[in-house]
């Protein structure tokens, strides 16, 4: 069977997988954003004294991470609003992607909590600091630096989950390549394009990541 390569076609509607491609940066960026602050909800509750707090965050972290994302974003999608609760494309999988980021950063984050010096907690306690500025001031800059690698692979990780927006029709670089595909019947060279698009992207951004964690000492 003789295949000749022909690139021309994908070249064509680069324009369109360059938006794809932005759009799932995009939703990646939204989703990591809402899904840090779930996480630090939740990784506080995880370590906190209170046995019901502990609770409902190993009940979250169980619940999420053993859900599929496609699942996941499949049943925010097409079963809430059977309840009432009605969210565009856009809208319910940042909310899909931002619980199940949630769910993997409350593990990063707990590691990170959990590895903070308990003198440098002990000295902010010295200083008349309480509990609550404690945790803000001097634990959470200490365990954000601590998880920042964690953080940063998460990170890349919803990014390439966010191909699987494809399948509510948001056109990031997925759905793009896959209509490029359907149209053109350039399967090897559709599906090579946007893998590279992918690979460059999260080499970018892990380069980025790294250049962050070294103008940052750990502790």
């Amino acid at each position: 069977m003789n295949y000749t390569l022909h690139f021309g076609a994908v070249w064509a509607s680069f324009d369109h997988l360059l938006s794809g491609l932005a759009i799932g940066l995009a939703l990646a960026v939204a989703a990591v954003a809402v899904g840090v602050a779930i996480g630090l909800l939740s990784a506080f509750a995880s370590v906190s004294r209170s046995r019901l707090l502990r609770a409902i965050s190993g009940t979250y972290v169980l619940l999420i991470r053993n859900i599929p994302l496609l699942v996941l974003v499949l049943l925010v999608y097409f079963a809430l609003p059977a309840t009432g609760i009605r969210l565009d494309k856009y809208e319910s999988f940042i909310g899909s992607l931002a619980l199940y980021a949630g769910a993997y950063l409350t593990e990063v984050f707990r590691a990170g909590l959990l590895s903070v010096p308990k003198g440098i907690v002990e000295a902010g306690r010295a200083i008349g600091l309480t509990r609550m500025q404690t945790n803000l001031s001097v634990v959470m800059p200490v365990m954000l630096r601590n998880s920042l690698p964690s953080l940063g692979n998460t990170f890349i990780g919803m990014f390439k989950d966010s191909s699987i927006a494809a399948a509510i029709a948001i056109p990031e670089l997925t759905f793009e390549a896959r209509k490029i595909n359907v149209d053109t019947f350039r399967v090897v060279e559709t599906w090579t394009v946007a893998s590279g698009l992918y690979i460059v992207a999260c080499f970018t951004i892990a380069a980025l990541l790294r250049r962050l964690e070294r103008r940052f000492p750990k502790f």
